[in-house]
């Protein structure tokens, strides 16, 4: 897949996409795919950048002040992300840059997360199979938000991804387009 350097008229929109195996995923590769046809936001795909996970900070942090709206995309595995966001968050979200003195350089930039998940959306909340509901797993992102001054969004979430239909994915994807592009 290719990268498109197109944003939208709004908020310039960074989808930061993080999937070990893009290709053969059903969700987040469809997901992708509407967001490259739409040509409204720049996609950078974090395994196909780094595939040996050799991550380029200061080349990540020119690219992020680019960007008003940064949206992770990711699968939700063990309640959390794919390892690559992690260690990318660690290498890039530094202090002196991200937080501390000196560190504003994502203040007043918008958080989006984007998950797909296995479980059906029943099993995340409070007696449900995952004993937690989203909003509750994904505080550790809310909180990075917070301390690095970001505005932090309601997540995008899709449930159950064994079960989506191809017709539910087609208005799943523009839905997705949607809560990405939106003002």
């Amino acid at each position: 897949m290719t990268t498109n350097v197109i944003t939208n008229e709004t908020k310039k929109t960074l989808v930061i996409v993080v999937h070990p195996n893009l290709l053969e995923s059903r969700i987040n590769k469809r997901l992708t795919e509407e967001l490259l046809k739409r040509e409204n936001a720049t996609i950078h795909q974090l395994y196909e950048v780094y595939p040996d996970e050799q991550i380029d900070a200061e080349k990540e942090r020119q690219l992020l002040e680019q960007y008003d709206r940064i949206v992770f995309q990711f699968p939700f595995y063990w309640y959390s992300a794919p390892y690559l966001l992690k260690k990318w968050l660690d290498s890039v979200w530094v202090g002196g840059w991200a937080y501390g003195p000196g560190g504003n350089k994502l203040e007043g930039k918008e958080l989006r997360l984007a998950i797909s998940t296995g479980g059906v959306r029943d099993a995340y909340q409070a007696g449900g199979f995952h004993q937690y509901s989203y909003s509750e797993l994904l505080k550790p992102f809310q909180a990075a938000a917070n301390r690095v001054k970001m505005s932090y969004m309601p997540p995008f979430v899709i449930s159950g991804v064994r079960n989506v239909t191809d017709e539910q994915l087609e208005k799943l994807a523009d839905e997705y387009a949607a809560f990405v592009t939106e003002p």
